[in-house]
């Protein structure tokens, strides 16, 4: 609140309040409750907070702290503060910034019905200021009002790979379904944070969507999180994957030896191949894979499926069933067999056959009438070097854990189709015709009523299960998948009526 007059005004208006007709004050926190708190206080909020503690009025609640301390009090970088009652807002103040000399910004964030985000105030003591303004004279201008401004969200992941470092240290690695806002440097207040859900509501599911929006604040107020949790509904939109490197394969060989070098007995790689046992293999091995291959014929990481990519064990073999659908010889390169329960379901490798280019991972349950009466997979990253950083990545955080093999499990149970990851929206094929993508149009030439999902715009891990689209024909039994594009799109063909 920049000074102890500023503070001390703010208190006296909020103090001023008392006797006004349909406003409560609410009494105010102790420093002793205040100190109890997991997050620092200023000095200049200690002040107002001591006197009044909230505010309840006929179209406001607000409490301005915790009257009970709860697990999830001060989570995500910000205190709720109360509601805008008439709108349908939750109001949230940034917290956490230990050499602030106030908290803020003030957020007010819808998330269900029509989605929004308006950043009301810069500091605590501006909010505070205008809140008693707006109840004392409803007339007044006290932030209820038209945002004048507007900024648009990004992907995470695009702030993790931009030129800003700071923002990119503050979103880590970044979250594929979730954007982030900088709410430095604003050009107005009140100001918009545009953004848009990952998930929609436009399509029927055979479960009860229950997706929703939650809001994180990232260092003390420095930048606004708004992650899609997608849950019963299908992906809504493109997202922005994480780029991968061109010498992905070689980074994925250094790093897994890294840990198989430290961690013994969690991470065990089997030694690579030449290229003249590759050059006997039946499908085409190219230069990239081949980097991979010398150096790394398996890889067993605690709690996750052991990843065999030479041939001849056990996650390679494919009942004939399966095999069929999968595409048959040459397109496709099985890695490892995932269990699920009774169920087992084959990690592999998409391979082109015109082109013997091998591209995306992915996972298809092994059980041809499963497959058969419930048509799905797992992308699980767009190549093999890219699963292989993917699965190193998991085995590097889950060295730090006291069970490494459970949190290995926990981090990845997305080996087996349909585990918990974002549902691709299946189209039908027809609304591909025309089209000038070249992939896209050659799915339209598919029979009628196939089903195809383009895995280019869909999250990694995401699952694409094409029996959940609402208009897949009623008790339609799968014939073939078809992966166009070393894997690119995927197609679901069913079995002629």
């Amino acid at each position: 609140m920049g000074t102890d007059g500023d503070a001390a005004r703010v208190r006296d208006a909020l103090l001023a309040l008392r006797g006004t007709d349909g406003v409560e004050l609410l009494d105010g926190f102790t420093d002793a409750e205040m100190d109890g708190w997991p997050v620092p206080v200023p000095e200049a909020v200690r002040t107002v907070l001591r006197a009044v503690g909230g505010v309840r009025a006929d179209d406001e609640e607000h409490e301005f702290g915790p009257r009970r301390l709860r697990p999830s009090s001060f989570a995500g970088g910000h205190w709720e503060v109360g509601s805008h009652l008439a709108t349908e807002h939750t109001v949230c103040v940034a917290v956490g910034d230990p050499d602030a000399a106030d908290w803020g910004p003030v957020v007010a964030v819808r998330p269900f019905d029509d989605p929004e985000a308006v950043v009301e105030a810069a500091r605590f003591a501006d909010w505070l200021r205008a809140l008693a303004v707006r109840l004392t004279d409803p007339d007044a201008d006290g932030l209820l009002r038209r945002a004048s401004a507007a900024v648009d969200a990004v992907p995470s992941v695009a702030a993790a790979e931009g030129p800003d470092a700071a923002l990119a240290a503050l979103v880590g690695r970044g979250d594929q379904l979730a954007d982030v806002a900088d709410l430095r440097d604003l050009p107005a207040l009140p100001c918009r944070i545009d953004f848009e859900p990952y998930y929609t509501y436009a399509h029927n599911t055979a479960d009860t969507g229950s997706s929703e929006l939650r809001f994180e604040m990232l260092g003390g107020g420095r930048a606004l999180l708004v992650r899609s949790v997608i849950s019963g509904d299908f992906l809504g939109r493109p997202v922005r994957r994480h780029a991968v490197p061109a010498d992905a394969g070689r980074r994925a060989v250094a790093e897994l030896q890294a840990l198989a070098a430290e961690h013994p007995a969690s991470v065990v790689l089997e030694p690579g191949c030449t290229d003249a046992e590759m050059d006997g293999w039946p499908v085409p091995v190219p230069p990239e894979v081949r980097t991979v291959l010398r150096a790394i014929g398996g890889v067993a990481v605690a709690g996750l499926p052991v990843l065999r990519l030479r041939p001849g064990g056990p996650g390679h073999e494919v009942d004939p069933e399966v095999h069929r659908m999968l595409g048959g010889d040459g397109s496709y390169w099985p890695i490892a067999r995932a269990a699920y329960g009774r169920q087992h379901a084959i990690a592999q490798v998409r391979i082109d056959p015109g082109t013997g280019e091998w591209g995306y991972a992915v996972s298809v349950t092994g059980d041809a009438g499963l497959l058969r009466e419930y048509p799905e997979l797992t992308l699980l990253g767009e190549s093999l070097a890219d699963l292989l950083l993917t699965v190193a990545r998991i085995a590097r955080r889950a060295a730090g854990a006291r069970d490494f093999a459970r949190a290995a499990a926990a981090a990845a149970p997305w080996f087996f189709p349909n585990t918990g990851e974002a549902w691709i929206l299946p189209e039908p094929v027809g609304e591909w015709s025309g089209a000038e993508d070249a992939l896209r149009a050659a799915a339209a030439a598919l029979p009628e009523g196939s089903f195809a999902g383009d895995l280019r715009t869909a999250p990694a891990p995401g699952d694409l299960c094409f029996y959940r689209a609402d208009d897949w024909p009623y008790r339609a039994r799968l014939d073939r998948l078809v992966f166009l594009g070393a894997g690119r799109i995927a197609a679901a063909v069913p079995e002629p009526a």
